[in-house]
């Protein structure tokens, strides 16, 4: 049976292991620090995995409860809990910041112990996000991821970097302010709670719906991020470094879909499915980018565009496949990202047209990078198809051209997507650049097989992830069509 305090353990052990690397000090310690930081994301990996072990299916209550008071005076708990939504998303934050470690162990060559010790705080500060039931304990968690990977973008990131963290740093905190003021109101509300269960059983009054919702929606929109406040985005792929744009991808978008299924739907209930053609799109603009890192970039947006969609169309098939979807984005544009650090740490360039015929010199590597290219088109048989097919299903019962507009924005992905991958891998080799690449080694094979792993495993077994779903999803939908008027 697991611990009394497993939750706590999943959020503060990467944290302490994170504040453990930064004592190692100097570069002259970096492979301490480098070692230090495997052994705790490997830690911080296998203390969740007890979480999907003993996770009850059969309920909709949250599981593995904590409850300590915290500031009594204010009424502010240490209240965590998890659901099946909950569940796996640390088990993709966990298994990430693994790959984050090892693809960065020997690009990072300078501040290597505050590299890996950022990244190690910030997937404790993710976990907390995931695992809070306490409004104010959300928010602190909620606002404190920005620290960790605002560092790691102005100190470790391209030309342009200081640009790119601040613009990052501005849309993310104020928006997110509006949440701030949202949670005062409804702690007004509740006679003193900060506890979201007791959120969910507000009567509120439907303009103070309107507004806390419009609250919520800007916060949780530029987190996504949705047009049109998806511009810092691009920019933060491309300055930042590749363990960077990975955590960008993987995680660190989800917490505002995630904040949309804890807070907008179970409090808001009248929050309206038309909300969902605004969520599709940006193929188009994938399709004449000329640096990979930015395409990708763009490719996540629409991807997660699926996920919004998903999650406004308020019935289980859509949810489910929100919930698939955001986890299949995590691993598959996180890989595309290390496949793109993997030809940047060769030439130094992101520049499409500066490749070509990397298969002839790199055939490894090609395959890895068709894999997820693949996964990244939606084929069957990858992770890419299941989230992006339950949420066009889920269309279908709403309104058959939210599903036609989806299915027409998966043409998009696979265009964008080849078009690159064909530019890149395929063809004669183009220049002397690409004549001198050698193949990944094994470490970086290693960090690639991973990745696969996990879309694979969810491409051909999803079973594994959906049986968790079921109920927390009917959780959520139950509480949604509840009226709080």
């Amino acid at each position: 049976m697991p611990g009394p305090a497993l939750l706590s353990t999943v959020i503060w052990l990467p944290i302490l292991a994170g504040v453990a690397v930064l004592f190692t000090g100097s570069d002259r310690n970096a492979s301490l620090a480098r070692w230090l930081a495997l052994a705790g994301a490997i830690a911080g990996f296998v203390v969740a995995l007890p979480l999907y072990v003993n996770f009850d299916s059969t309920v909709q209550e949250m599981q593995f409860v904590e409850l300590t008071p915290w500031i009594e005076s204010y009424n502010i708990s240490y209240h965590l809990g998890i659901d099946g939504i909950s569940l796996l998303l640390i088990l993709m934050n966990t298994f990430t910041t693994v790959l984050v470690v090892l693809a960065g162990w020997k690009v990072i060559d300078s501040r290597v112990g505050q590299y890996m010790a950022a990244f190690l705080v910030l997937s404790g500060m993710m976990n907390g996000v995931f695992c809070a039931m306490d409004a104010a304990l959300f928010y602190v968690f909620f606002e404190a991821t920005l620290i960790p990977m605002f560092i790691v973008i102005g100190v470790w990131g391209g030309a342009n970097r200081v640009y790119a963290a601040l613009k990052f740093f501005l849309y993310t905190l104020l928006g997110s302010l509006l949440t701030l003021v949202a949670f005062i109101y409804l702690y007004t509300t509740s006679q003193g709670s900060f506890s979201l269960l007791d959120y969910y059983r507000l009567q509120i009054p439907l303009t103070a719906q309107i507004l806390l919702f419009i609250a919520f929606f800007a916060a949780f929109a530029v987190k996504v991020p949705m047009f049109p406040v998806h511009t810092w985005l691009p920019d933060a792929h491309v300055e930042a470094p590749t363990g960077g744009s990975v955590v960008l991808a993987a995680v660190m978008l989800k917490l505002g879909a995630y904040g949309f299924i804890r807070l907008s739907l179970p409090i808001l209930p009248d929050a309206s499915h038309v909300l969902a053609p605004v969520v599709i799109g940006l193929g188009l603009v994938a399709l004449v980018q000329t640096d990979m890192k930015k395409l990708i970039a763009y490719s996540s947006i629409s991807h997660m565009g699926f996920v919004t969609l998903g999650i406004f169309l308020f019935n289980p098939l859509g949810m489910e496949g929100a919930v698939i979807q955001m986890v299949s984005h995590g691993f598959v544009s996180g890989a595309l990202f290390l496949c793109v650090g993997v030809l940047y740490d060769r030439m130094h360039s992101r520049l499409i047209s500066d490749y070509g015929g990397v298969v002839n010199k790199m055939p490894v590597f090609a395959a890895f990078f068709m894999l997820f290219a693949m996964a990244n088109s939606g084929l069957p048989g990858t992770s890419g198809f299941v989230g992006e097919f339950l949420v066009v299903m889920g269309a279908m019962q709403v309104n058959f051209w939210y599903a036609a507009l989806a299915a027409t924005t998966l043409l998009f992905g696979a265009a964008y997507t080849l078009w690159m991958y064909k530019r890149v891998v395929f063809g004669a080799v183009a220049n002397s650049h690409v004549e001198a690449l050698a193949d990944i080694g094994a470490r970086e094979g290693l960090v690639l097989a991973l990745a696969a792993i996990a879309v694979l495993g969810i491409g051909l077994y999803p079973q594994a992830f959906a049986a968790v779903l079921h109920n927390s999803v009917g959780d959520v939908l139950a509480l949604a069509s509840k009226s709080k008027l």
